[in-house]
């Protein structure tokens, strides 16, 4: 069976998945096994993926216009389609004509499991440099430090994906405070805050 997700980034009404409706049904989808969002991509709470990824099961495909409908980044991209994998769920990408049934399909799945894997790297090496400086600098006064290492990782790279501070705190059980100090720290204080992405939530589930 085929299951397809489509998602735009603004609450806009001018905007619509006509669009990617039109190319999904062409795909071979039935319309009423279409899920669909109005959000950011960088948002983690958009219901209409979360029902079609709680629907699909064992044997089904999972379409898409284009690969950013998706994943909010490269890393969470290959964290979904993984996931599918793993429940014997295959993925098309209409516009990159990526088929995880297909030899080429599964080539461009692992390129892009490299990179995502290389910049990992870069933002360990990133942050670890940061970590460094800020020693090297010494304290400079207020409460000491209350994140580890390992989190900090963790914290920064899902900031660079496209993570709100506030998703990010929940996430990661840290106050915003103490958020706040440690990226001044590390020199990332400019960091953008997505909060202005919370608008409404995703379209409802197909009847």
């Amino acid at each position: 069976m085929l299951i397809g997700y489509m998602r735009v980034s603004s609450t806009d009404e001018r905007q619509s998945v006509d669009l990617q409706r039109d190319a999904l049904i062409a795909a071979g989808v039935d319309a009423r096994s279409l899920y669909a969002d109005k959000a950011s991509g960088a948002r983690d709470d958009r219901t209409g993926l979360k029902n079609c990824l709680e629907y699909i099961r064992a044997g089904d495909t999972l379409v898409v216009w284009k690969l950013d409908r998706l994943g909010r980044s490269l890393p969470h991209l290959l964290e979904i389609v993984t996931d599918l994998k793993g429940r014997g769920v295959a993925f098309r990408s209409l516009t990159e004509q990526m088929d995880t049934t297909t030899p080429h399909g599964e080539l461009l799945f692992s390129i892009f499991g490299a990179l995502a894997q290389y910049e990992r790297a870069l933002t360990r090496e990133r942050i670890m440099a940061g970590l460094a400086s800020a020693e090297r600098r010494g304290r400079r006064g207020g409460r000491p430090p209350t994140i580890d290492a390992e989190k900090i990782e963790l914290i920064v790279s899902a900031l660079a994906s496209g993570a709100s501070k506030a998703s990010v705190c929940r996430t990661f059980n840290v106050p915003r405070s103490t958020l706040t100090d440690t990226l001044r720290r590390l020199g990332q204080s400019n960091s953008k805050d997505n909060a202005s992405d919370a608008g409404p939530e995703g379209l409802a589930k197909p009847t």
